[in-house]
């Protein structure tokens, strides 16, 4: 059976934002998209680079600061040279104010 953390409360990431969570050392960076919410993981797979401070463009889109490279928020998926490969996406569920996400270790 699934474990799920909570990850933060709905009032704590404002429309169009985003925000860091750490859970056991995976940095995780928590999106609002127009009241919609999404996780990923907070790497970069071309270098590491914390997405969590990237530009959200195209409504569903992040770049990353570093160089440039865009992450779809809702799949990981990498969109753009230099990253190839996606960034791991996490469900999230509203209970309540609370925002879950299925445990990651």
């Amino acid at each position: 059976m699934s474990e799920y953390v909570k990850i933060a409360t709905v009032d704590e990431v404002p429309v169009n934002s985003s925000k860091l969570i750490e859970i056991d050392n995976i940095r995780i960076a928590l999106f609002n998209l127009n009241g919609a919410f999404y996780a990923i993981e907070d790497v970069c797979t071309h270098d590491g680079g914390p997405l969590v401070e990237g530009e959200i463009v195209n409504d569903h889109e992040v770049r990353c600061p570093r160089h440039r490279a865009r992450f779809d928020i809702i799949t990981g998926a990498a969109l753009s040279m230099p990253a190839f490969e996606p960034t791991t996406a996490y469900d999230v569920y509203i209970q309540g104010e609370d925002l879950l996400i299925e445990s990651p270790v």
